[in-house]
C-alpha cells in the first residue's frame, strides 16, 4: 500500500508540473517578446528609459549644460514659482519677493491684480537672481536689467538660441525701450510672467516680433564703478543739465556703472546742493549725483573730460 500510494502521489505530481508548463511562455520567448504593456504597466529591464539628463517638454528646470552655478540656481528660483499669479508691478517691494500688484490702466486683464499675490516679468528675474547671487543684483524693472552693469555679455536677436545657457535673460521691446524680460531654461524653453491673468510658466522662446536679443548675467563679484541710486522717479538726461532732454527714468534704487563724473550745472533736490553729475554709458546718459548713493564726490570714479 505504501509503494501505491507513493506512485500515485509521483504521477499527480508530474502532471500537475506538466500542466504549469504548458500554461507559462518559456525563458526565451519572455526575453525575446514581452508582453505588450498598458500604460499601467512599470517598465521591464528590457524597457528604454529616458537619460535622466533629459526633461520632459513643459518642465521647468534646467535644459541644457553648460551655465553657471549663479545662473543654474536663478533657473530654480524661478522654476519654484511657475503657478504663481502674474500682477502688474509685483515683485518690486523693499526685499525681492511676490507683492500684491496693481492696477495697469491699459490692460482691463490687470482689474483683479491688486488682490493677487506674485510677481511682474522684472520682478521674477529681481526675485530669481537675489536668490541665487545674494543681496539684490536686478533691481528696477525689464529696461534697467537688460542694461545692468551686471551684463557679462549680449547676443543679438538675429542669434536666436544658438549661443545661449540657461539663466541668460531673453528681452522683448523696440526703439530702445525693453517692455518683457524671462529666464532662458534651454532647449528653446523659457520660464517667465508674460502678463495679468495668466501664471508664470514655461513657454516656448518667441523669436518673432519685437525680440530684442538676450544677456548673460555676470557673477556677483562687483564690477568695478558699481553704484546704487536712491529716491523714486528719478530721471537721467541726455547732458549734465536738468534743462537738457529726459532719457530714463528710475523709479527705484537700482544698480548702476558710473564712468566718469564731472562738475557741470548746480542742482538742489532732496535738501541738497550739487554740482557734480556722473554719466552712466548702459544708458548713454547722465545723473546728479544728489541721487547716487555715496559722497558728493564719488569716490574712485575718474573725472571726465
Amino acid at each position: 500500500m505504501t509503494m501505491r500510494r507513493t506512485a500515485v502521489a509521483t504521477a499527480t505530481a508530474a502532471l500537475t508540473l506538466l500542466a504549469a508548463w504548458a500554461g507559462a511562455p518559456s525563458a526565451t520567448a519572455a526575453t525575446t517578446a514581452p508582453a505588450p504593456k498598458t500604460a499601467n504597466t512599470p517598465n521591464t529591464p528590457n524597457t528604454p528609459k529616458t537619460p535622466k539628463t533629459e526633461k520632459a517638454a513643459g518642465t521647468c528646470a534646467v535644459l541644457a549644460p553648460g551655465a553657471s552655478a549663479v545662473a543654474e540656481k536663478a533657473v530654480a528660483a524661478a522654476c519654484e514659482q511657475t503657478g504663481v499669479w502674474y500682477t502688474w508691478g509685483g515683485g518690486h517691494g523693499p526685499q525681492p519677493g511676490p507683492t500684491y500688484g496693481q492696477v495697469d490702466p491699459s490692460d482691463p486683464d490687470s482689474a483683479h491684480d491688486p488682490e493677487r499675490l506674485g510677481f511682474d516679468c522684472s520682478g521674477l528675474v529681481r526675485y530669481a537672481y537675489a536668490r541665487a547671487a545674494g543681496g539684490d543684483p536686478l533691481t528696477g524693472n525689464a529696461h534697467h536689467q537688460f542694461h545692468s552693469p551686471r551684463v557679462q555679455q549680449r547676443f543679438t536677436a538675429a542669434q536666436a538660441t544658438g549661443p545661449l545657457l540657461p539663466g541668460d535673460l531673453l528681452a522683448w521691446g523696440s526703439g530702445g525701450s525693453i517692455h518683457h524680460i524671462a529666464i532662458y531654461l534651454g532647449a528653446g524653453k523659457m520660464v517667465e510672467a508674460r502678463e495679468s491673468g495668466t501664471r508664470i510658466t514655461v513657454s516656448d522662446v518667441r523669436l518673432d516680433g519685437d525680440y530684442a536679443g538676450a544677456v548673460r548675467i555676470a557673477p556677483p563679484a562687483a564690477a568695478p564703478g558699481t553704484f546704487s541710486t536712491w529716491g523714486t522717479d528719478v530721471w537721467t538726461h541726455r547732458e549734465p543739465s536738468t534743462t537738457s532732454p529726459r532719457v530714463h527714468k528710475f523709479p527705484g534704487p537700482t544698480t548702476v556703472r558710473i564712468e566718469c563724473q564731472k562738475h557741470a550745472e548746480p542742482v538742489t533736490a532732496e535738501g541738497y546742493t550739487n554740482d557734480a553729475w556722473s554719466y552712466l554709458p548702459e544708458y548713454g546718459a547722465w545723473i546728479t549725483n544728489i541721487y547716487i548713493k555715496g559722497a558728493a564726490w564719488l569716490d574712485g570714479v575718474r573725472t571726465c573730460p
